[in-house]
């Protein structure tokens, strides 16, 4: 029962006015006094957390939390693949033509996804990942390898909450979400971040802008519980190194590129 509450508060509901509030609430001193609880509830790593758990000021400010430099080592070798998030990969595989995602029963076309058919078919015959962030989770995420940050752009007005009753209730959430797409070129080919809202105002927070993207670096976080999707150009080949409903953690290697191009 607690922990649903809790996860009510950090992931919102699709209603604009009960999202307005609820985001007032956790953004006010009044909740500190949810933190410890929400801490226990979801068996958070306090030690990983940037400062003791007294020093913040609002259950939002420590659902933002950073972590202690070195909380998440970095796998930097030259092939390998990182993760940007903390969270659960829910979803993983290759890009077919017309691809469309099985996401809790739903169905959402890369076409939907990012909202243009030719950006869409850069990247069939390559791969993709889906993670889901919990409310437990370091909600900050990272650039996945090193490259050059192509175009940023934004889709989508209304946004529902990334969880098992959004999904119901939502029509087609991920087509409609606010979401952020970021797309880099490199050594590899081209690689999509999308980023996806959950709620019914923009929780998407980019903190740097620069076109240069170093892998494991800090880019931007949520303000509230969401969903990364990350979609691999089929220039050489590529094998993923973790299963579907595994639980990941930034910076581990998920994947790791061939020498050989494909031909």
């Amino acid at each position: 029962m607690k922990k649903a509450l809790f996860k009510y508060f950090v992931e919102l509901t699709g209603h604009p006015v009960s999202s307005s509030l609820l985001k007032s609430v956790t953004s006010s001193r009044f909740s500190r006094k949810l933190i410890k609880p929400f801490a226990r509830t979801y068996t958070i790593n306090e030690e990983e957390a940037e400062f003791p758990i007294e020093h913040y000021d609002s259950l939002q400010a420590y659902f933002t939390r950073n972590l202690k430099q070195g909380a998440r080592p970095i796998d930097f070798q030259d092939e390998i693949l990182i993760s940007p998030v903390d969270g659960i990969l829910s979803a993983s595989g290759t890009i077919e033509r017309d691809q469309t995602f099985m996401i809790k029963d739903y169905l959402y076309s890369i076409k939907q996804i990012l909202g243009d058919d030719q950006i869409a078919n850069v990247y069939e015959g390559g791969f993709f990942y889906v993670f889901y962030l919990s409310p437990r989770d370091y909600h900050h995420f990272h650039y996945p390898y090193d490259g050059k940050l192509l175009s940023r752009y934004a889709l989508g007005t209304t946004s529902f909450p990334v969880n098992d009753l959004g999904l119901r209730l939502g029509n087609q959430p991920f087509a409609t979400n606010y979401r952020l797409i970021s797309e880099l070129s490199t050594s590899h080919g081209k690689i999509a971040m999308i980023k996806v809202g959950a709620l019914n105002v923009n929780s998407i927070h980019i903190n740097d802008s620069s076109k240069e993207c170093r892998k494991g670096e800090e880019f931007g976080y949520f303000s509230f519980g969401s969903t990364v999707i990350l979609l691999l150009e089929n220039k050489n080949a590529f094998q993923s190194t973790i299963s579907t409903n595994s639980e990941v953690r930034l910076g581990q290697s998920i994947g790791e590129w061939k020498l050989t191009p494909r031909t």
